[in-house]
């Protein structure tokens, strides 16, 4: 190791080409051994799982997450055993009752849940969804009103509610009961609902925060079914299967980018198998349309199923989702997957336009800081729909929280949806913004919040969020590093190796997909494909070979290297299968690149 390089730099690599430094994954050495004792696993897997936090005592069911180990009793989450009564008694008098959705993949899958539970026990209930551009995020009491005239006496919300206190008011106001299943952050006292369950509500103690809604709701169904089977509802007749809709609470889990871990990660983990064997219609035929097939990986939920699902609600009919999860018909199912797989196109052309004009603002406008903890980027005719993973791409691009707003400026409005980077509080900041009068809504979770906004507040809203954000960014920037869990060569990347280390699946928030470094590599026959992606051929000096991919890196510096080709850069990057004419291989696909002669300055 080269003179004064910290022992924590991995390769010696302080300034990578996407400006991080690199650093061995931290893992307890005692932990560490008695893995491999134990568990019989290698050092470098034995390593990694220690570096996840995972203690000796935990090892067993983190490498075998079962709900048996892990449910949480239903009973400690609040007003759940309220919930669950009330819903139950809707079931015995059939009161009339619908489900309100937020119109992303928790939303939908979290209805379809609901829906399954109700049509099992003999009553069908409809499904609302808000329009994203007419309506906004969820309830209000316009919507309320509407659901009260066509006949509802009992709305059960999911995914949205916990903090809809004008909506919940004016729900008292005119007799219509709602129940509550949410997870996002909330302000205050909780608004005027019959039951609200939310694991982020402040008195809340159980201590599942990290749920999406659509885990919320599995756990409201073991709940119901208890509930049911309490009053001897179940007589002469099996309960409801819920371990049938465990695929839906993954899809929620995953799409929702929650932590996988504890419950959460028995959720994701068990879910899959259950999304595997294909027997909910609807994900099926999204995944026949998307020409995908094979047992379910976390890739099919967040990257094949969740984005067809999301495009309904972003740039088409925003219960097209929820459709589509909860329907029992084939031809239903095969309609709705075909138009949902057409908006998905229609979406990536709308969102790469947003953020093409995105980046030419914020690189370009002498309004931009480059040294500012946050970035707010606005421009007209932006489609609100798309915003969000605007904001996301544009945060791996500059590597701090954005802002993407789209403006309407005949109806002097602009809705925005923001993400950031890990240890700055998004969510809370804008949630500030708004109580400080700056917004007219905002919200959300630490990584992601939504808002909106007059154009003419938005340069108030950029010197607020650098104000209150400066301080955690810093702090933010230095912890912002690649964690490698392993050194290999091209020729050690094997498929053995990807499978020993794919027992740490699934992978997410709070369980990091394992990380391997390259020293030294020579670039060769170097690809710009389609949408900014660049392809290479890893050769180490054995002369071992591994294809490589380097996703939407085109016109970055880590992109341009890696086009140059030649000797001498370090990699760093994820295993990932090549089955490409049955070849049963691996690729790595590269997260970040050091050139060792700049590395360490």
């Amino acid at each position: 190791m080269a003179s004064g390089v910290s022992p924590t730099e991995f390769l010696g690599v302080r300034r990578s080409l996407t400006g991080r430094v690199w650093r061995s994954r931290p893992a307890d050495e005692h932990d560490t051994r008695d893995h491999q004792r134990r568990m019989g696993l290698s050092e470098p897997l034995a390593r990694a799982l220690a570096s996840r936090g995972v203690s000796s005592d935990q090892a067993a069911d983190f490498l075998n997450p079962t709900l048996k180990a892990l449910f949480p009793d239903p009973s400690s989450f609040r007003d759940m055993d309220l919930a669950a009564s009330i819903l139950v008694d809707a079931v015995v008098s059939r009161r009339p009752s619908a489900v309100f959705a937020d119109y992303d993949v928790d939303g939908a899958s979290s209805a379809a849940q609901i829906v399954r539970w109700f049509r099992a026990m003999g009553q069908d209930l409809p499904i609302y969804v808000p329009d994203r551009i007419l309506e906004g995020y969820g309830p209000s009491p316009v919507a309320f009103r509407r659901l009260k005239a066509q006949g509802a006496e009992l709305v059960i919300t999911v995914d949205c509610g916990a903090a809809a206190h004008d909506a919940l008011i004016e729900a008292a106001a005119i007799g219509l009961d709602v129940v509550v299943i949410d997870h996002h952050l909330m302000r205050g006292a909780p608004p005027p609902a019959a039951a609200l369950v939310n694991p982020n509500r402040p008195d809340d103690s159980s201590g599942q925060g990290h749920l999406a809604a659509a885990g919320v709701t599995f756990v409201l169904l073991a709940a119901l079914n208890r509930e049911a089977r309490r009053r001897g509802l179940f007589e002469g007749r099996s309960p409801p299967d819920v371990m049938q809709w465990l695929d839906l609470a993954a899809m929620g889990a995953f799409c929702d980018v929650t932590q996988l871990t504890g419950f959460n990660r028995a959720l994701a983990a068990q879910g899959l198998k259950v999304m595997s064997g294909w027997r909910n219609i609807g994900l099926k035929a999204l995944l026949d349309v998307a020409k995908s097939q094979g047992p379910a990986t976390s890739f099919h939920a967040g990257f094949i199923l969740g984005p067809r699902i999301n495009a309904g609600g972003r740039i088409g009919r925003s219960d097209l989702g929820a459709r589509l999860l909860s329907t029992e018909d084939p031809d239903e199912a095969f309609n709705l997957a075909q138009e949902l797989d057409a908006l998905n196109a229609a979406r990536k052309d709308v969102e790469k336009s947003v953020i093409d004009e995105a980046i030419l603002q914020i690189e370009r406008d002498s309004n931009q800081d480059p040294g500012a903890p946050v970035i707010v980027a606005a421009g007209e005719g932006w489609h609100p729909g798309v915003v969000g993973i605007a904001a996301g791409r544009l945060r791996e691009r500059y590597r701090k929280p954005v802002i993407v707003i789209g403006l309407d400026r005949p109806a002097d409005i602009g809705k925005g949806s923001g993400r950031s980077q890990t240890g700055v509080n998004l969510g809370q900041a804008i949630q500030s913004a708004f109580d400080e009068g700056i917004l007219l809504a905002g919200g959300g979770h630490a990584m992601a919040a939504g808002l909106t906004i007059r154009p003419s507040a938005i340069p108030d809203l950029r010197a607020f969020l650098c104000e209150r954000l400066a301080a955690e960014m810093v702090e933010a920037a230095a912890q912002d590093a690649v964690e490698i869990d392993a050194l290999l060569s091209p020729g050690g990347a094997s498929r053995s190796l990807y499978e020993e280390f794919q027992r740490l699946a699934p992978f997410g928030p709070g369980n990091p997909e394992p990380m391997f470094a390259i020293a030294d590599a020579r670039i060769e026959r170097p690809i710009a494909m389609r949408g900014g992606h660049v392809r290479v051929t890893l050769v180490d000096p054995s002369g071992a070979r591994l294809k490589a991919v380097a996703w939407r890196a085109g016109e970055t510096a880590l992109g341009e290297r890696l086009q140059a080709g030649g000797a001498g850069l370090h990699l760093a990057g994820r295993l990932k299968p090549d089955d490409w004419q049955g070849r049963e291989g691996v690729e790595l696909e590269i997260e970040d690149g050091a050139d060792p002669r700049m590395a360490a300055v």
